[in-house]
């Protein structure tokens, strides 16, 4: 008997110290999604693959890409204790996980943090620029120097461009191929890994809207010099119902500007309740969509999918992460 199973690869940076001093190492992860939710969440159930403080992501990934695709070919032996005979597993990698920045560079995306996006296309400027009418929508104008770059001076197609494009990098790369030298994730079977990394939510959501929502409603709160009434409404708040790790008012007001992820994620829980009668309606009613999205974002068990993800678009969009 052969089993497939669905692996989920996580790879990020961490410390490894146990002090405080952070020296920067990569860790490679692995867990098997044929696991059921409360199994997977174990802690033995998360298997250490690799970790290096010179390699790179990149490096360490087209380690574990040989390892997933020689498994895969010639499978592995396991017992099965249930059925009481030996099978055959054959890994295939289902999702790669990591923060935002760490999906980026698996996906070989520099981002549009660059002056100059693109040594072919040349869609380039300052931010002076592109954030001008103008240079907005030169980003979206693609291959526009390769486009007029023909003798007749008329405009090749996007198709055309793109086979050009692949004609030249195949050139290139001979004999190799651009697994070998680019990025092993782009050729991995059955992922495609600029859809197989899914958004983390933890800097896009807690430590984005939320943390700036945040931040803006404590000043207008402070500028109406209410932000001891805001403290005291806490203290008065029950949250024995709420599934908060730790919610302690005094330290939240004081140190607003350096709470972090699980800080936010009570305070999402709880705004509405805290400032219905200190800020404005419109901040008020932005505050109850991040409590929506933020308890869509967060579900363990979805019964109604269709539901789940009309509720949740909606949020996503109101929110303005769409």
């Amino acid at each position: 008997m052969c089993y497939a199973v669905q692996v989920i690869v996580f790879i990020d940076d961490v410390s490894g110290n146990v002090s405080q001093q952070w020296n920067k190492h990569h860790v490679v992860y692995a867990s098997n999604t044929n696991l059921s939710r409360k199994m997977i969440e174990k802690e033995f159930s998360v298997k250490f693959v690799s970790l290096s403080p010179h390699a790179s992501p990149i490096e360490l990934a087209k380690a574990v890409c040989d390892s997933i695709n020689s498994a895969a070919q010639n499978g592995c032996e396991a017992w099965d204790c249930k059925c009481d005979k030996d099978v055959l597993l054959l890994p295939y990698g289902f999702f790669f996980g990591g923060k935002n920045s760490m999906q980026a560079e698996k996906c070989s995306h520099n981002g549009l943090g660059y002056n100059l996006f693109c040594q072919t296309c040349k869609v380039s400027g300052t931010k002076a620029h592109k954030t001008s009418e103008e240079g907005f929508l030169e980003l979206f104008s693609m291959g526009k120097q390769l486009r007029k770059a023909r003798p007749d001076h008329s405009q090749a197609s996007e198709d055309a461009i793109q086979k050009q494009l692949e004609t030249e990098l195949d050139r290139l790369l001979q004999p190799h191929s651009v697994d070998d030298w680019i990025n092993p994730l782009l050729g991995l079977a059955r992922v495609n890994i600029h859809k197989d990394t899914p958004t983390e939510i933890l800097h896009t959501v807690l430590l984005g809207v939320v943390k700036y929502f945040w931040g803006q409603t404590v000043h207008i709160i402070e500028k109406a010099k209410s932000l001891a009434l805001l403290e005291a409404q806490m203290e008065s708040l029950a949250v024995h119902g709420l599934n908060l790790p730790v919610f302690v008012p005094a330290y939240i007001c004081h140190y607003c500007g350096g709470l972090i992820g699980k800080d936010f994620k009570s305070l999402a829980q709880v705004m509405p309740f805290l400032i219905h009668d200190l800020v404005s309606q419109d901040v008020l009613d932005g505050w109850n969509v991040i409590e929506e999205l933020v308890v869509l974002l967060w579900h363990t068990s979805i019964e109604d999918r269709e539901v789940y993800l009309a509720c949740f678009m909606v949020c996503y969009t109101i929110s303005g992460l769409y």
